[in-house]
């Protein structure tokens, strides 16, 4: 087996299961090494929690990467999830660049938004500048509005299969190689991902759940790195990683006033099964 070595960069909510106290348990468990750069560190995640501390790292980001350039350190894949402002969107640019393996896998999860609207602090600046990152990218996983932002596409709750198409045809003119498409829904009472990859269209549809979880997004995204770099295809490691979140979501459904997260470690044996299938 071969053992590769990943890079995640994204903040720490120290609790909230979200960013990375999320991606390395989740990535580490595909059986992968997985390594982190921390943008940020807050005492809980912003959902739902009040007065929680907050720390930028931004300033650090330079300096742990001279280091590992120094110490001839190399990542067989680097996936980011939030980024908190444009100046570390320039700095992973950079980091993509000096210390991407040959071959690296590059994988942007674009968390900037959702239900139609930026995240709170974000602008027009910050959507130009992960528009330049995604065309970095070998894979993007945009949920809807995030793609919407990305193509400056209106965004809509209702919508058909040509709207989709339309919002990958944008994407792909972007400079998008691979795009992992989230939470997309043609049928009520379901959802689903959109891949499509190397222009060819496919699309893996689930059951939607009444409750939903935050964290979600974080859980998906590390699960279909997971897999992708365990090999499995984009098709296959985006079931993977659907099949498994929805087992997170059901998890937390039994549990009482667990309402900051998902529950993904009691049932993250059912991830390892799925990728060393």
């Amino acid at each position: 087996m071969t053992y590769p070595k990943i890079l995640t960069i994204q903040d720490i909510s120290c609790v909230g299961q979200c960013s990375l106290t999320v991606a390395l348990p989740i990535i580490t468990a595909c059986g992968i090494e997985t390594c982190v750069l921390p943008s940020a560190v807050l005492s809980t995640h912003t959902g739902g929690f009040t007065g929680y501390t907050f720390r930028d790292l931004t300033d650090d980001m330079p300096a742990i990467k001279d280091h590992w350039v120094k110490e001839g350190i190399k990542f067989d894949a680097i996936y980011t999830g939030y980024l908190g402002s444009t100046r570390q969107i320039d700095y992973v640019a950079d980091i993509f660049e000096a210390v991407g393996a040959e071959n690296c896998v590059r994988i942007v999860d674009p968390a900037m938004a959702d239900n139609g609207k930026l995240y709170v602090g974000f602008d027009a600046e910050f959507v130009e500048a992960m528009k330049t990152l995604c065309r970095k990218a070998d894979y993007i996983l945009p949920n809807l509005t995030e793609a919407c932002f990305l193509t400056d596409t209106e965004y809509r709750t209702e919508y058909d299969r040509a709207y989709i198409d339309n919002l990958l045809e944008k994407l792909t003119a972007l400079g998008c190689k691979n795009i992992i498409f989230t939470g997309i829904s043609y049928a009520p009472g379901t959802s689903g991902v959109v891949v499509l990859e190397n222009g060819v269209y496919s699309y893996y549809e689930h059951v939607k759940l009444s409750n939903s979880c935050h964290g979600t997004g974080d859980i998906y995204a590390s699960a279909f790195v997971g897999a992708l770099v365990r090999g499995k295809s984009p098709y296959e490691a985006a079931k993977i990683a659907a099949d498994y979140t929805v087992e997170c979501i059901r998890a937390t459904a039994q549990m009482e006033n667990h309402w900051y997260g998902a529950a993904f470690e009691p049932v993250l044996g059912k991830l390892i099964e799925a990728v060393t299938r």
